[in-house]
């Protein structure tokens, strides 16, 4: 028995929650037709979508590219003249930073020349 009412104060609940719910549901007013001046936006498909977005892509990723090596390469010219002026066996801490730096973007420019889109 107590099962039985149990049940029926759920089910009574649940209807009284849809009840609710499509009490609340907003009516909009009928779509105001555009002027013949204006045109609607143009229908673009989504390989279209894709193709541009790709294309996109892969021009910022050249864009990288090209950055990187242009500062890979001001780097490794900045480590050549100092490694030509300097006669010590031992490599300065600024140097190593510059070797390092280097090594970071040589690596950063080989992943994204792997990219493709």
């Amino acid at each position: 028995m107590t099962k039985q009412i149990l049940l029926m104060t759920a089910l009574c609940t649940l209807l009284t929650l849809a009840g609710l719910a499509q009490a609340q549901q907003i009516h909009l007013p009928p779509s105001v037709s555009q002027s013949q001046g204006m045109s609607s936006p143009p229908v673009v498909g989504t390989d279209q979508v894709q193709r541009q977005q790709a294309i996109a892509a892969n021009e910022q990723r050249q864009v990288e590219i090209k950055r990187d090596t242009e500062k890979m390469a001001e780097l490794t010219q900045e480590l050549k003249e100092y490694l030509e002026k300097s006669q010590q066996t031992v490599m300065s801490v600024d140097a190593i930073k510059k070797a390092e730096q280097i090594e970071k973007l040589a690596h950063n420019v080989k992943s994204k020349m792997k990219q493709s889109f």
